[in-house]
């Protein structure tokens, strides 16, 4: 891939394009080597890295093409104002196009029965979403749903904040909350009137349900389903949490 090329993979349009995404920075490459050792999909992957870099690159995995570049050209493609010097694109996973994701669920139903799914709403910043996939990564057997609208799990900012969870928590994109109908038959979200998330029954959900950072989930599609409320109890000082910390919070109840 030329370098102007990918440079434009800093854009959503681009990426899928390309059917490729930037991976910045040697703690994320070493999670990418990690992911690509049981994850087929992982396979040519275009490593970019300065002089400093070469030979610690040139000693990774096989599946890695190593292009050593200067460091004004590593510039250019960076995403941060102060590139370490290492950057890999990196194939987009199959599960990220809407409808091989649903004919990947009819395949792997077996499969996603033990799963969690935790579905956003329309969720925007970056930082939150990665967030969120760093602790679904962490705790493991959950699965990501995204509505339309949602911020792209593979921009540069949501891929640095998930520290490389993002290779390792299957997500679905534009996800409509009508399509779930045929899918779960019980959903749980939080609002403050709801029980107390330590209830036992909180456990007892196929797919939880979490709103934009400032609007929440539509009360018009809640209606629509056979959803429970649920809460994080608290000391009542404040009106609401940060949407990763709800989420984070949620989901280490589901674990323990």
């Amino acid at each position: 891939m030329k370098l102007d090329d990918v440079k434009k993979l800093h854009h959503k349009k681009y990426r899928a394009q390309f059917g490729c995404y930037l991976v910045e920075g040697e703690h994320l490459i070493l999670e990418l080597q990690k992911a690509a050792r049981t994850q087929p999909d992982l396979k040519d992957i275009q490593l970019y890295v300065t002089e400093e870099y070469a030979e610690w690159a040139n000693q990774l995995a096989s599946n890695f093409t190593v292009h050593t570049i200067n460091k004004k050209q590593m510039t250019q493609i960076s995403h941060t104002k102060t590139p370490q010097g290492i950057i890999a694109c990196a194939p987009l996973p199959s599960i990220t196009n809407n409808k091989i994701s649903k004919q990947s669920v009819q395949n792997e139903k077996s499969d996603m029965k033990s799963e969690r799914c935790i579905y956003l709403h329309e969720v925007q910043d970056p930082g939150n979403l990665g967030t969120i996939l760093r602790t679904l990564a962490w705790f493991g057997n959950f699965r990501l749903l995204l509505s339309p609208n949602s911020v792209d799990p593979f921009n540069p900012k949501v891929v640095r904040a998930s520290m490389g969870a993002i290779f390792h928590v299957p997500v679905e994109l534009d996800v409509e909350l009508s399509d779930l109908q045929t899918r779960f038959k019980k959903y749980a979200y939080l609002d403050m009137q709801g029980d107390g998330v330590n209830n036992p029954e909180f456990a007892n959900y196929d797919c939880y349900l979490f709103g934009n950072e400032a609007r929440g989930v539509p009360r018009e599609a809640l209606s629509a389903f056979n959803a429970d409320a649920f809460t994080i109890l608290g000391s009542g000082s404040i009106d609401s949490l940060n949407l990763a910390s709800a989420v984070n919070i949620c989901v280490y109840q589901l674990s323990v």
